[in-house]
């Protein structure tokens, strides 16, 4: 038996991804130790894992992407959040390797700080990544835009261009992070994607094609695909959705504050007098502030999962977590995204056929109604992109992957 050490960032789209490969490794005779968001403990202790809290001063570095006016302003501000949560994550890992010497180490990739000390220790390790990798490869846009991929003459040039500007943009928060690791014996890093991909293994819960089938993949990325779990699991249907007799539609927004209200407001107005059931997750919102018609039922949380089983589509910001977890059960998506890096899973659900997109710009109750039907339409696609993101493995892929990082070399003749 091994010890393995999870160490994620906050939120729970952070860890709800991590948790099934995290039960797999224990179900299979390892021992797991987590370091997670506070809020997330009881959760954690429930489900029977030795779990304990990151450093308060991380949680208290919020996300204030939804600030930004546009997606390289919402991803600068991301970088500069990574940054300053960096040098408390490298005590904070110190501590927890004290605590419980763990034989492998299972780090969230946005946790800069935590992935210099673990490199620098030498202990074998993994970096986890539960949203989409920032991959710079020539078979793809670079990343951030929701770009359109295209191979024409004037897409290459597009992409040449906006590569070359880009990346100082973002580089320019690297010398804090480069000298942190200098102080930890490591080398600098070029780029800010580089962090993203420091392990000898790195996990990339998603797969084709919701990723760009990539010709150009670094060797220690590993597609693993997504693993579907929420809080909810096994738990029975409430009453109020078994007595939804119509298609039902999920309208949901992001669980980290983004200002993101108007998708809420504009689907309840959209919807309002079509033939469906409308349910509505308002996450970080108060529910009590939205008007609600006839056919809605709103709530600040219901596990998707129970509504997921009935759902004819899905109305949501384009988190990787939602999008996924609606994939996975043969869900076609109606992405609205409003920052972070809501562009790309827009654009990868339009490239793979499992839904539609409609740009903030254009989010007006006509405008939602339409693709909303038109998301419904594309249901087989997304059933067909569901088993692929299935066949990739989850959970057990992720697990096994793991386990490979502490046996032996097999030697060949």
């Amino acid at each position: 038996m091994s010890r393995y050490l999870a160490y994620t960032a906050p939120g729970s789209g952070h860890l709800y991804p991590l948790i099934p490969t995290l039960q797999e490794l224990r179900r299979r005779g390892h021992e797991v130790v987590v370091r997670a968001e506070r809020d997330h403990l009881p959760l954690l202790h429930e489900l029977g894992f030795d779990a304990e809290a990151i450093a308060p001063e991380i949680e208290a570095r919020p996300d204030d992407t939804w600030q930004a006016r546009t997606p390289v302003g919402a991803m600068r501000r991301s970088v500069a959040m990574f940054v300053d949560r960096a040098r408390h994550e490298v005590d904070d890992i110190k501590r927890a390797m004290k605590d419980a010497p763990p034989d492998a180490i299972l780090i969230d990739n946005n946790c800069w700080g935590a992935a210099a000390a673990v490199q620098a220790s030498g202990v074998p390790w993994a970096q986890a990544a539960t949203f989409l990798l920032p991959l710079t490869t020539p078979d793809a846009p670079p990343f951030g835009l929701g770009l359109k991929p295209s191979r024409s003459l004037p897409a290459r040039l597009r992409d040449a261009v906006l590569a070359k500007s880009a990346l100082p943009i973002f580089d320019m928060a690297l010398p804090p992070i480069n000298a942190l690791r200098r102080e930890l014996g490591l080398r600098p890093v070029r780029h800010v994607p580089d962090l993203y991909m420091l392990a000898p293994l790195v996990l990339s819960y998603t797969a084709e094609p919701l990723e760009y089938p990539r010709t150009h993949l670094p060797a220690s990325v590993r597609m693993v695909g997504p693993a579907d779990w929420d809080p909810a699991a096994g738990e029975p249907e409430p009453d109020w959705l078994a007595r939804m007799e119509r298609p039902v539609v999920l309208v949901t927004i992001s669980t980290v504050f983004q200002d993101d209200g108007k998708l809420i407001q504009t689907a309840l107005d959209a919807l309002e007098d079509e033939p469906y059931d409308v349910v509505v997750t308002t996450a970080s919102l108060d529910p009590g502030r939205f008007r609600r018609p006839a056919n809605v039922h709103l709530e600040r949380f219901v596990p998707h999962s129970l509504v997921l089983k009935r759902a004819s589509a899905v109305v949501c910001h384009g988190g990787m977590g939602i999008t996924q977890k609606s994939l996975l059960h043969g869900v076609p998506v109606c992405v609205v995204p409003f920052g972070r890096d809501q562009l790309e899973v827009a654009r990868r659900v339009i490239e793979a056929g499992a839904g539609t997109r409609l740009p903030v710009s254009r989010l007006t109750p006509d405008g939602l109604r339409l693709a909303v039907r038109a998301a419904i339409a594309r249901k087989r696609q997304a059933e067909r992109v569901g088993a692929r993101l299935r066949a990739a493995g989850g959970e057990t892929a992720a697990a096994g992957a793991l386990e490979r990082l502490l046996a032996p070399e097999v030697k060949t003749a």
